[in-house]
């Protein structure tokens, strides 16, 4: 992939000026899974494996690495050919979700039938504040030209895991994705994520089991829904020492007024 250096102006002081910088970068991958074309992931060029391994794992169509016969990315042509085992459903029915660019999901967000993530111990103040802070150190992409979005799982221990991309629903996708390549449980863990909580968010979150997710913006009314019903804390606001709790407010230790 080539990355191209843009030519930039500054407008100030009434006159334009010639400046170094970079633009973030965009990508489309054709994402062919057992010989079908399914879907073209508009994304970040990097860590690619991530993205798709974790978008698949979402979707419902992977549960482990064992799950797939062949992952094979090509930078060059933006395709990734995948072989899983099993086959997919005859009909797939795309959902444009609210995602940066139009994300897609092939099941309606809702909260996983039965299934209320695992409670375990109520999460301090201190520690969403702390984990947020630590991703906002992380985001190298984010500091170096903006336009980018950022998310992280982590507990009291600190971050497990952080990726940046274009798509805040790519950045929920790629934390998936890792998390399964590196076999790393994140059931009972804290999701952070630097964009707007939308419902499909939510859904994701509900499959990885999380405890708590929480973002320096606003959740939807459909992804506090989705929360509640879940069993996961919903945080928004996260900055300056305050935040807003949207869903199951007993997940937090702290005196509620």
């Amino acid at each position: 992939m080539e990355n191209r250096k843009p030519v930039i102006h500054r407008y100030q002081n009434g006159k334009l000026t010639l400046e170094l910088g970079e633009t973030v970068q965009e990508f489309a991958l054709l994402l062919q899974v057992n010989g079908r074309q399914i879907a073209t992931l508009v994304s970040s060029p990097h860590d690619l494996r991530q993205l798709v391994v974790g978008f698949l794992r979402l979707q419902g169509f992977v549960q482990s690495i064992a799950d797939f016969d062949l992952l094979a990315i090509c930078d060059d042509f933006g395709v990734a050919n995948v072989r899983i085992k099993g086959e997919l459903p005859d009909q797939l029915r795309p959902v444009l979700t609210s995602g940066c660019g139009t994300g897609i999901t092939f099941t309606l967000p809702e909260a996983p039938t039965g299934m209320i993530c695992p409670a375990g111990q109520p999460t301090e103040a201190a520690t969403i504040f702390s984990l947020m802070d630590q991703l906002n150190q992380l985001t190298e992409r984010y500091s170096t030209h903006g336009g980018i979005h950022s998310a992280a799982a982590g507990d009291e221990q600190g971050l497990l895991l952080h990726c940046e991309d274009i798509g805040r629903h790519n950045t929920v996708d790629r934390i998936a994705g890792e998390a399964l390549l590196r076999g790393i449980d994140l059931s009972g863990k804290l999701l952070m994520t630097s964009g707007r909580i939308s419902s499909e968010m939510a859904a994701k979150a509900a499959q990885l089991g999380v405890r708590l997710l929480a973002s320096r913006t606003s959740p939807t009314d459909m992804a506090a829904t989705i929360c509640q019903q879940a069993g996961i804390t919903l945080v928004g606001y996260v900055r300056g020492g305050s935040f807003k709790v949207y869903s199951r407010p007993e997940g937090i230790i702290t005196p509620i007024g």
